[in-house]
C-alpha cells in the first residue's frame, strides 16, 4: 500500500474525532456565529504565522539523502508566505479586532501544537512536520469547499472576509496532490512513523481548539431558554 494511503488508514480515527466535533458539524452545514467565525480565524492566525518558522526550520533539518523533499519545502514555504496577513485582514472585515488578535496568545490547544511541532522538528524526526500538513490542509479543504460559501450566506459578509478560507480551498487541494506524491517518496519506516505520530497528535490538539470555539446551536438554545 502506498505510504499516503497507509496515513490516511492510520488516521482515521483520529480524523473520524476531529470531524465528529459539534461546531465542525455545525460549519460544514453553514451554521455558525459570528463569534465563533472570528474565533476561528483567530486560532488560525496564531498557527499559520507558524508555518512558514516550522518550514525552514524541517527543511534545516532534513539529512542529506531527503535532499528531495528540502526542495519541496523550498516551494511549499513560497506557496505560504505571508498568509496570516490574510487572516488579519479577514478578521477586520468582519468587525473584528485583528490588532488585539495579533499581540494576544492562543488557546492552550494551538500553543501546545505549535510547540510540539518546533519540539518534533529539533530533538525528535523534522520529517514529522508533514503529519501537521496532512491534518490542517485536509481540514482547510473540507472548510473551504463545505462550508466558506454558507457561512458567508448566512452571516451575510462579504467576500473581503473569506480571503483565507477560500484561497485555501483550491491552493490547498494542489498541494495535497504533491503531498500525496511527497509521502509515497518516503521509504524510511522511521520517517513514516514520525509522520503518522504527528498527524495523531495535530489532530487531537486540532479537535481540542474546535471543541472550545463558540457554537451558534449553543447560542441560539440559550436565546430560546430565555424566552420561555
Amino acid at each position: 500500500m502506498p505510504f499516503f494511503d497507509t496515513l490516511q488508514s492510520a488516521t482515521a480515527q483520529e480524523r473520524e474525532a476531529l470531524f465528529s466535533v459539534p461546531v465542525i458539524r455545525e460549519a460544514l452545514s453553514g451554521t455558525v456565529s459570528l463569534e465563533g467565525y472570528i474565533a476561528f480565524l483567530g486560532q488560525a492566525y496564531h498557527h499559520v504565522r507558524h508555518t512558514v518558522p516550522l518550514m525552514m526550520a524541517c527543511g534545516a533539518r532534513l539529512p542529506s539523502h531527503l535532499e528531495w523533499l528540502r526542495g519541496a519545502v523550498c516551494e511549499y514555504i513560497d506557496d505560504e508566505y505571508g498568509h496570516e496577513r490574510w487572516i488579519l485582514d479577514d478578521i477586520t472585515a468582519c468587525g473584528g479586532d485583528a490588532e488585539a488578535v495579533r499581540t494576544g496568545r492562543p488557546s492552550l490547544a494551538i500553543e501546545l501544537m505549535v510547540a510540539f511541532l518546533y519540539d518534533l522538528i529539533q530533538r525528535g524526526n523534522p520529517v514529522g512536520l508533514f503529519g501537521m500538513v496532512n491534518v490542517l490542509e485536509g481540514t482547510s479543504i473540507a472548510l473551504a469547499t463545505q462550508a466558506a460559501g454558507t457561512i458567508a450566506r448566512s452571516l451575510g459578509l462579504p467576500r473581503e472576509a473569506f480571503s483565507y478560507l477560500s484561497s485555501h480551498g483550491a491552493l490547498d487541494q494542489d498541494h495535497m496532490q504533491t503531498y500525496r506524491r511527497l509521502m509515497n517518496r518516503l521509504e524510511d519506516p522511521a520517517d513514516q512513523e514520525a509522520v503518522i505520530h504527528s498527524a495523531k497528535v495535530v489532530y487531537r490538539l486540532y479537535a481540542d481548539m474546535f471543541r472550545g470555539l463558540p457554537r451558534a446551536l449553543a447560542q441560539q438554545d440559550e436565546v430560546q431558554h430565555a424566552l420561555v
